[in-house]
């Protein structure tokens, strides 16, 4: 679809998202998803509806309060945006059985995102979840030979 419109108000949308990305804000971030939305995710497996959602945006930045999240690539084909970003964070709090470790942590995600009536009704987000159980100290892996 090419509707100038839809895509500004994409890029609008994503915009504003980012803003509350950088605030840290929970309920900010879960009211751009539907009442009824989806995120599949690593971290967090299957996350349905905006309390559940809200939920794990508190979670996270409970155990990594410092979570930077920049997009590199984003692409919108209206009502799909693919966002590729980098996440930069430290953890500080207990994460997956873990107490903070004050171990920086580092990577590249994509995330695939359905936006209907203004909101995100389903994203999914893939990266290296292994990886980032290495870096924060979760699992521990051998040096490549």
């Amino acid at each position: 679809m090419n509707d100038p419109a839809a895509r500004a108000d994409l890029e609008t949308f994503v915009a504003r998202h980012i803003e509350a990305w950088r605030r840290h804000d929970p309920a900010a971030l879960a009211s751009h998803h539907s009442p009824n939305g989806v995120i599949v995710s690593p971290m967090f497996a299957t996350v349905a509806g905006r309390r559940a959602i809200e939920e794990s945006y508190r979670s996270l930045f409970h155990s990594f309060p410092d979570w930077s999240f920049t997009i590199e690539t984003l692409l919108i084909d209206p009502p799909k945006l693919a966002v590729i970003a980098r996440s930069i964070a430290t953890h500080v709090n207990e994460f997956m059985g873990l107490p903070g470790t004050h171990r920086r942590i580092e990577f590249s995600s994509a995330r695939f995102i359905t936006v209907e009536d203004g909101l995100i009704a389903t994203e999914q987000r893939v990266y290296d979840f292994t990886g980032l159980l290495i870096q924060t100290g979760v699992l521990r892996a051998k040096p490549a030979r």
